[in-house]
């Protein structure tokens, strides 16, 4: 059961009322978890800036650390849509279950950078120095390393939002991992 509620556009400042507007042009709706970031007048707009904002890494690459990520954290809300982003970027069910629990079989760079994800989300930093290795020896620079930490810090953002409020999952609900 949600702790807040799931504001409504009108109930909330004109600035979020326009990304309100903007989202709803863009992805067709607004999605619970953004919404629920316009309860602050600038926590919506700063942490789309934060999560759209430039990065050495590609799309796929970005979601195969945001469901990582959001596994470690146990977040239903960020694995539910990142498992529907991650479909729109190629992945198949089974490779979304991996990259979940931290590995890519089917593509040796992508599963350096899954566990590289999940072992910085599970040491809250205090990365182990052979993934570390595995993550630059896979091809991966300093730039990507950097990338990386900032992603892993705009997705924990969003799942401890979602675990703390326990708004509605507004997307097709993840599997559990066996």
């Amino acid at each position: 059961m949600s702790t807040i509620n799931v504001p409504k556009r009108e109930e909330v400042s004109s600035n979020n009322q326009e990304i309100f507007d903007n989202l709803e042009k863009g992805l067709g709706f607004v999605p619970n978890l953004y919404a629920t970031y316009a309860h602050s007048d600038t926590a919506l707009g700063n942490y789309l800036a934060f999560s759209g904002a430039k990065t050495s890494l590609s799309a796929k690459e970005k979601e195969v650390v945001n469901l990582a990520v959001s596994q470690v954290n146990n977040c239903i809300y960020c694995l539910s849509a990142h498992t529907a982003i991650g479909k729109m970027n190629g992945f198949d069910d089974a490779q979304i279950l991996e990259l979940r629990a931290g590995k890519a079989s089917f593509d040796s760079k992508l599963d350096a950078l899954a566990q590289l994800a999940k072992n910085i989300t599970e040491n809250r930093g205090n990365t182990d120095q052979n993934v570390l290795d595995n993550f630059f020896n896979a091809g991966y620079n300093k730039a990507n390393l950097i990338d990386t930490i900032s992603l892993v810090g705009d997705k924990t953002i969003s799942n401890y939002l979602h675990s703390t409020t326990k708004v509605p999952v507004d997307f097709p609900e993840a599997q559990p991992l066996s």
